[in-house]
């Protein structure tokens, strides 16, 4: 039995590996890949052509918040220093 699923499994291999090869060197796809890379500056261009442009919406976003400066005035000195001392 497992002879023959070895069998089998490598039939299936070798057939997917014949008909990817028969795939890729296909006239057609020969043809398709010449052609897409002769045109490829074409190609591109019509695709930027139709790419829409988006009205800049970002002026005046960003405010600058300047209360935690001031917050950081208003409170008792800091003492990180002090921390550090042992008692």
């Amino acid at each position: 039995m497992q002879k023959f699923v070895s069998i089998v499994l490598f039939i299936l291999v070798i057939i997917f590996f014949g008909s990817t090869y028969k795939y890729y060197s296909s006239n057609k796809n020969i043809k398709n890949k010449e052609f897409n890379r002769n045109n490829i500056d074409q190609i591109l261009n019509d695709k930027i052509s139709s790419l829409p442009i988006l009205k800049n919406d970002t002026d005046n976003v960003i405010e600058f918040n300047d209360g935690f400066s001031n917050e950081i005035k208003n409170d008792r000195p800091r003492s990180f220093w002090n921390l550090l001392k042992s008692e």
